[in-house]
């Protein structure tokens, strides 16, 4: 071959190579180092669905798709920069995400103008989350003030079974057809009580916040408060922290067991999720295991054996060495009062006086073994004088296993704040 013939064709392969460079896919601008120090500001722990023949209903449909779902969620400390953690943990099926976006949240369905934000994954605006794994959005500038309320609004363009959710979410979520995950406002089509794929939110703190984690079944997720009314206990308890530099996050769900999975798994199983691996975590408050003592013999736990009082007691002394291995503070909460609960519904049964006394031997080690760094009697706060067995009447949501608002209230106010991080 000539040197004119050499030349001609290394020319063309050149040119063929310029050409088709401009038509390859371009490479997503990966976004900008960030080395600032994040704080989880809120979390909903996330639990896998259960079958149908559960005794509660599940209360959500079996697809999502082609839908827009917006969740709002108020947030204990504020920043300008936000993150959000959505989750695919219980999913046996890729979860991809074909939008998302964060908003300040407005008056029911609606988001404040301006503060739309888009969300990127690795800079990407979809992402496909692998089953197992959560997935942390990139940072967006959004000032969030303290117990300030934001959105999260995720588009799900393909079939998608909600596996990881959160049952009693004690906030309404807002489905709607279509992307709608920018949209001012929208009209649901329908609404739910329960939280999917959304995990935690997160904001760049500059301060030295120091968070607590509030680790317990339905009582700390606060069933029996008002709906869409922030009135769960730890709610309460971060508003008593309000400029402090804490962030509270709630790690209830109810029906939450110590021993045993059944909606959520069990305390051991999730505490390093919930509890040590939150950026930030300095504490934890644990009130958890009157579901231990009380499903035997009902619908809700047809097949379990009583847990007897020393059963328990090892559960929270695994927990109260792992807390502090990890040098997390640990406080140990008494369980409330519960004679007479549920006795008007199908879980009649979930009350007798061999579960109170597992309940009495359970509360009087807390008290009396030395074992947690701090001890809160929400036993004591609540019950009723003249039947300690019983709410306070004025506490009881009506259930007479959940405290209503003001009982909740009352909780946060026995916490002694300067107690929970060591203070002096």
């Amino acid at each position: 071959m000539s040197v004119v013939h050499r030349r001609l064709l290394t020319a063309f392969v050149l040119a063929f190579v310029a050409v088709a460079s401009l038509h390859a896919a371009p490479t997503p601008k990966a976004p900008p180092r960030d080395d600032a120090r994040w704080v989880a500001t809120w979390t909903a722990s996330p639990e896998p669905r259960w079958d149908g023949d559960f005794a509660l209903p599940l209360n959500l449909p079996s697809s999502l798709w082609q839908q827009t779902v917006r969740q709002s969620a108020r947030v204990s400390v504020g920043g300008e920069r936000v993150r959000v953690m959505l989750t695919n943990e219980y999913g046996t099926r890729p979860l991809v995400i074909g939008a998302a976006h964060i908003a300040l949240a407005g008056e029911g369905a609606a988001i404040v103008a301006g503060s739309d934000r888009a969300l990127t994954f690795n800079g990407r605006p979809s992402v496909t989350i692998p089953p197992g794994a959560p997935m942390l959005s990139d940072p967006v500038d959004l000032n969030v003030v303290a117990l300030g309320n934001v959105s999260v609004s995720l588009y799900l363009p393909e079939p998608t079974a909600p596996a990881s959710f959160h049952w009693d979410a004690r906030q309404t979520t807002y489905v709607v057809a279509g992307d709608q995950a920018g949209a001012p406002t929208i009209k649901p089509d329908a609404m739910l009580t329960s939280r999917v794929f959304l995990r935690s939110i997160l904001v760049a703190d500059t301060a030295g916040t120091r968070a607590v984690v509030a680790l317990g079944d339905s009582i700390t997720d606060g069933n029996g408060s008002s709906m869409d009314a922030n009135t769960r206990w730890p709610d309460f308890l971060a508003k008593r922290f309000a400029g402090q530099h804490v962030a509270v996050l709630n790690a209830g769900i109810s029906g939450a067991r110590v021993l045993r999975d059944g909606m959520g798994e069990n305390a051991l199983a999730r505490f390093e999720r919930d509890v040590l691996s939150q950026p930030g975590v300095s504490s934890v408050i644990v009130m958890m295991g009157i579901n231990d003592i009380s499903w035997f013999g009902t619908p809700l736990g047809p097949k379990d054996e009583v847990t007897p009082a020393e059963a328990l007691i090892a559960g929270y002394q695994q927990l109260i060495a792992r807390a502090h291995l990890h040098g997390v503070r640990i406080i140990g909460a008494t369980l409330t009062p519960f004679e007479g609960a549920l006795e008007d519904t199908p879980m009649k049964g979930y009350y007798n006086a061999d579960k109170e006394r597992v309940r009495q031997a359970v509360n009087r080690w807390i008290r009396e073994g030395g074992a947690f760094d701090v001890v809160v009697d929400f036993d004591a706060a609540l019950r009723d004088p003249a039947r300690p067995q019983r709410f306070l009447p004025a506490y009881d949501s009506g259930d007479h296993l959940h405290p209503g608002d003001a009982g909740y209230k009352v909780m946060a106010d026995t916490i002694d704040t300067r107690a929970v991080f060591g203070s002096p």
